[in-house]
């Protein structure tokens, strides 16, 4: 089995095209068809289906896929890792959620850039339920997780995966409406308010949105409809045309609740605020570009003395100790 069939396959299976596949790996296209061929005899399965000019990868295929990743990841890690000792340089591919990546991330972003120009940074989205897959194939390097816990629920140790993490802020998150709703006015808003309203939410599997879903489901409290949404742009816009109630950070709406149009309502429950945590594979070489990301993320987004957020996120005063950056690369 040699790299470049290894190379070829991985470029294939994302393209699903050999025409442009063959352009990726600067290569014509019968040589894509003849590596691919010489693959799949090695390991006596088709990994392909051909279907006229349409393919789409086998079982085999879907199977095989994660390990050839992990194979060309070792390998692109070893390659790094001998000039270690070298200024932060190549690919860093990294996973946020929109509310981070557009509000938290702007200001680390161009500081690192003009710190560490040889690194390229390459931003993800990624969906909760394949975090610690993305991060198992080495598709995402580091990812920007809005959990209390830190590690992704699908990477829990039952799964057999090894995620590690690093708390970096707790984010204060609302209760949302616009400006004339009933419970506007109110002076407490309590999980029974919610009762029949409609709710505007981020997509399954944002840490906030299921704390919320975890008190009303305590109260058997059944909200009228719940419309979920990709973006938070779209989520305020909805709210301020008076569609329903929406649940987001603090740091998406604090123009639109500076110039008051929206309202946060003065929520009298269960804490919905949340934390945020740097997320990465255990068994990951912590590359001088990882380092010199993880280092300033650190040094720019981790709570400063906030008493707000103190002991809030589990009822209590008592605090646990965090995950230092220096104790997660010494040991």
């Amino acid at each position: 089995m040699e790299v470049r069939q290894l190379q070829i396959f991985r470029v294939l299976a994302e393209e699903l095209n050999f025409t442009r596949t063959a352009e990726r790996v600067n290569t014509v296209q019968s040589n894509v068809t003849t590596q691919i061929k010489a693959l799949e005899e090695e390991l006596g399965a088709p990994l392909f289906d051909r279907l006229g000019r349409r393919i789409s990868l086998t079982e085999a295929g879907r199977r095989f896929q994660p390990f050839a990743e992990r194979a060309l990841e070792a390998m692109e890690e070893g390659q790094r890792a001998i000039q270690a000792d070298a200024a932060p340089s190549g690919p860093l591919r990294i996973g946020a959620p929109e509310s981070v990546l557009a509000y938290r991330l702007p200001a680390v972003i161009r500081a690192f850039r003009k710190r560490f120009p040889q690194v390229e940074l390459v931003f993800r989205p990624f969906a909760d339920a394949r975090l610690a897959a993305e991060l198992e194939t080495g598709k995402l390097d580091l990812a920007i997780h809005m959990d209390d816990e830190g590690i992704p629920p699908t990477a829990q140790p039952a799964a057999g995966l090894r995620i590690t993490s690093l708390h970096l802020r707790n984010e204060v998150v609302h209760l949302l409406s616009e400006m004339s709703h009933p419970l506007a006015k109110r002076s407490a808003v309590t999980a029974s308010d919610l009762e029949g309203q409609t709710l505007l939410l981020t997509e399954a599997g944002c840490g906030y949105r299921a704390k919320l879903e975890k008190v009303l489901a305590l109260g058997n409290i059944r909200p009228g409809s719940i419309v979920e949404f990709s973006s938070v742009e779209a989520i305020k816009q909805c709210v301020a045309a008076g569609m329903g109630l929406a649940l987001l950070p603090e740091i998406v709406v604090s123009r639109e609740l500076r110039l008051q149009q929206l309202k946060a309502l003065p929520w009298d429950g269960p804490t919905l605020d949340i934390a945020t945590h740097l997320v990465w594979h255990k068994d990951k070489w912590i590359s001088p570009a990882m380092s010199a990301f993880m280092e300033m993320m650190r040094g720019r987004l981790e709570d400063k003395l906030d008493g707000r957020l103190e002991g809030r996120l589990d009822g209590s005063d008592e605090r646990q100790p965090k995950l230092t950056l220096a104790g997660v690369l010494a040991g």
